[in-house]
């Protein structure tokens, strides 16, 4: 039986070799979008500058002491306004991861009440409050003893109102958002600290909050933003914010758009910082825990953290 012929290619027959020509995709679909998007910029710009709006004037209007007074008080009302739902979403959570269930019934409650009510309805709820209570008494039922008495229309003032409004109707998304930080955390990891003898408030600060931490911050971040943002619902009830400082010049000039360009300039401004200090936050948290040497994180099992993590007067600690 004869051997099969093999044929050896020379390195010249292989370099003579014709390749096939590469033919470069034309994504033709890239370039009419890209094009519709800048054509449809450059038609907005155009129509904002043929527009009867004086864009000299605003600059003027970014430093008037109008609306430097409403840019203060606008940081102000969102500041404390969040650090208030910071504190009352922290105490919602732990209510809602407790056993006590009168204190978990509340706090669903609470939740389903100020997530569910718009934002502008409770504010001006709370700065009409004189009448249904004409006057706040703080007293022990059943005497004539009167610890604090008030006139409703006294305290409750168009600051009070804006900063009850938005604390705790914020108060209830903070209180979703701790109580996922909470559940996020392994609670093995809790187990492993209760073993060497660590207290509820060392297993709290040592364990549960800096691997809680980079769950909560992005949106709590996000929430401030957004409650930044919703502080010019203040200027419904009278409160000089930046739309009410907006509306209070335009109203002598009739400068309308000039007035409000301003105040959203400053609103981007603060936005802007807002998210810059969020994202430096988020990272300063991911280091530190990256030092600690925190694992990373793995959905938490279905027994319930509140019995490991905290012990308030109104959960019941397993053994």
């Amino acid at each position: 039986m004869a051997a099969p012929e093999v044929r050896v290619q020379s390195p010249q027959a292989r370099e003579t070799r014709e390749l096939l020509p590469q033919v470069r995709l034309k994504h033709w679909g890239r370039w009419v979008v890209g094009g519709l998007i800048i054509a449809s910029l450059l038609a907005l710009v155009w129509g904002a500058a043929e527009g009867n709006i004086d864009y000299a004037a605003i600059p003027g209007y970014l430093l008037h002491p109008v609306v430097r007074a409403g840019l203060i008080n606008t940081i102000i009302l969102a500041v404390v306004s969040m650090a208030a739902a910071i504190v009352v979403g922290v105490i919602i959570a732990l209510m809602r991861v407790s056993h006590n269930p009168v204190a978990n019934a509340f706090a669903v409650f609470y939740v389903w009440l100020f997530r569910g009510l718009p934002l502008l309805v409770q504010i001006l709820l709370w700065y009409n409050l004189a009448l249904v209570f004409p006057k706040l008494v703080f007293g022990i039922p059943g005497t004539d003893l009167s610890l604090f008495s008030a006139d409703t229309n006294d305290v409750m003032t168009a600051f009070f109102a804006a900063f009850l409004g938005l604390a705790l109707s914020q108060g209830g998304y903070m209180a979703e958002v701790v109580r996922a930080g909470l559940k996020s955390v392994d609670p093995g990891q809790i187990e492993a600290a209760q073993s060497i003898g660590q207290t509820p408030m060392q297993r709290t600060f040592r364990i549960v909050l800096p691997q809680a931490m980079p769950v909560i911050i992005p949106p709590t971040g996000n929430n401030f933003i957004d409650l930044l943002k919703s502080t010019s619902l203040a200027s419904v009830i009278g409160f000089l914010e930046l739309v009410k400082a907006s509306n209070n010049i335009s109203s002598f000039n009739l400068q309308v758009m000039e007035t409000l360009i301003a105040s959203a300039i400053w609103y981007m401004v603060l936005v802007t910082v807002a998210s810059v200090g969020q994202r430096y936050l988020e990272k300063a948290f991911d280091k530190r825990g990256r030092k600690r040497g925190i694992p990373a994180k793995r959905p938490a099992t279905s027994r319930s953290l509140s019995s490991t993590i905290f012990s308030p007067p109104f959960v019941r600690t397993k053994k």
